[in-house]
């Protein structure tokens, strides 16, 4: 993949503001950036950079809360080597605000965003530098689910930014459809929502709060559920919704910008962001209307190749060989 000329391999390092005991996106990411990486480059994943001299290449997972690794780098290189992945709260929040996500994205030499309808939040002058790289999952068996009922899945740590409010008000709207079975699974990072969510669970048979889960764990759920229920608020590309997809789960999600360019723009299964009366009325109709289910089946099976772990290993390996292409 690289140059015969390089006397050794890439050393890449990835700062991820979360590591493995967070068991979130940024988490996920990285492993599997480095996984990726690990036959063609040295790889380490770190939350701060240690300011190593040797290291060719810094992958920061967010504009924001990796700021001190991106400035020490910055100090140490300048752009040189320096990729800036934005993250939902960075493309949708900080970017617009925060000094230090603005100065980021200013010193990285490549930024990545994680679906195409990202670029569309940055400046004209920093859309050149920028690549747009799908992340990818591994493919799932379709199982056969039961017909008494509707599994539906949201699948979020309880996070204001993920919107759980609208999944519980649901529960509410939906209590007399014992047909429709509502589950959620995250952490209980919010304590406020974290009472909401066992109070829910309290009053309404109908909706079961499960609590964080490890990584294959979920993946099963998803796979077991009919459908994905994604309301947040803000997002740079989902990993849930990928996972569905590539699980042959549809998904009804809020209409914002990273869940549009996840499904696409023509997509049926979008509610406004916080209407959970219209999102009620789409776990209806997906239960009683078997040509709408089918619908939204098929168009997330028309995205699944936009996850293909080859895909995107592709585009991580040839951002890395410009990053280490010495300008004269």
């Amino acid at each position: 993949m690289f140059t015969a000329a390089q006397i050794r391999k890439p050393r890449v390092i990835i700062v991820s503001p979360a590591l493995a005991s967070a068991n979130n996106g940024n988490w996920q990411t990285a492993k599997r950036y480095a996984n990726m990486l690990a036959m063609t480059c040295t790889v380490r994943i770190v939350s701060e950079w240690d300011g190593a001299r040797t290291d060719d290449v810094l992958i920061a997972l967010h504009a924001r809360r990796s700021y001190s690794s991106i400035a020490a780098w910055h100090v140490q290189r300048g752009s040189e080597g320096l990729c800036v992945v934005l993250t939902g709260t960075d493309l949708y929040r900080d970017i617009r605000q925060d000094p230090q996500a603005q100065q980021s994205v200013e010193w990285a030499k490549r930024l990545i965003v994680l679906q195409p309808a990202g670029l569309a939040e940055l400046a004209t002058q920093f859309q050149d530098k920028t690549r747009v790289l799908f992340q990818s999952t591994t493919t799932r068996q379709t199982l056969i689910k039961t017909n008494r009922h509707v599994r539906a899945v949201m699948v979020g740590h309880l996070r204001s930014e993920k919107s759980p409010q609208t999944f519980f008000e649901v529960a509410a709207l939906l209590a007399k459809r014992s047909d429709i079975d509502l589950r959620h699974i995250g952490g209980e990072q919010d304590q406020a929502l974290a009472q909401q969510a066992h109070d829910t669970a309290a009053q309404y048979p109908n909706y079961q709060f499960l609590g964080e889960h490890r990584h294959e764990q979920t993946r099963r759920y998803i796979q077991r559920s009919h459908v994905l229920v994604h309301p947040s608020v803000m997002e740079g590309g989902a990993h849930v919704i990928m996972e569905a997809i590539c699980s042959g789960v549809p998904v009804l999600a809020s209409r914002i910008a990273g869940n549009i360019g996840m499904l696409g723009e023509d997509y049926a299964g979008f509610f406004e962001i916080g209407n959970s009366c219209e999102l009620a009325r789409l776990l209806i109709r997906f239960r009683e209307d078997s040509s709408f289910a089918a619908q939204l089946q098929m168009q997330c099976a028309q995205r699944a190749y936009l996850f293909e772990a080859a895909r995107e290993r592709s585009g991580l390996i040839t951002i890395v060989q410009d990053l280490t292409i010495k300008e004269a």
